[in-house]
């Protein structure tokens, strides 16, 4: 278990904590959301080769992905100048057409990003 921590409560934070009352609700709304989403994460896998990985991580390397970044990952894809032995464009950007909200979070989350 974390020491305390101080956090930045930015929007949806603050929106996922407004009818919490004091910091022990707050807390348990926020350990109950991470668990719940790690449980997603676990659940939504896709499985990539090194050259889609190394395409993706070449995407993503910026930093921060919002949601929309993230839904805009097979456009991405076909628009990129990165090229890798063994990379398939075209089918790299059908699988992730093709994946769900969740499924892409989770490679997003798997890079590191």
């Amino acid at each position: 278990m974390n020491k305390k921590t101080r956090i930045y409560f930015g929007p949806p934070l603050a929106i996922l904590t407004e009818k919490e009352t004091n910091t022990m609700e707050i807390s348990g709304r926020l350990n109950r959301t991470a668990e719940r989403y790690m449980e997603i994460l676990k659940g939504a896998q896709l499985q990539f080769s090194e050259a889609e990985r190394a395409c993706l991580t070449h995407i993503c390397d910026f930093g921060f992905m919002s949601p929309l970044e993230i839904r805009e990952l097979p456009d991405e894809v076909l628009m990129t100048t990165f090229e890798a032995d063994g990379l398939d464009k075209p089918a790299l950007a059908a699988k992730l057409e093709d994946a769900s909200y969740a499924q892409l979070v989770a490679i997003v989350e798997d890079l590191g990003f």
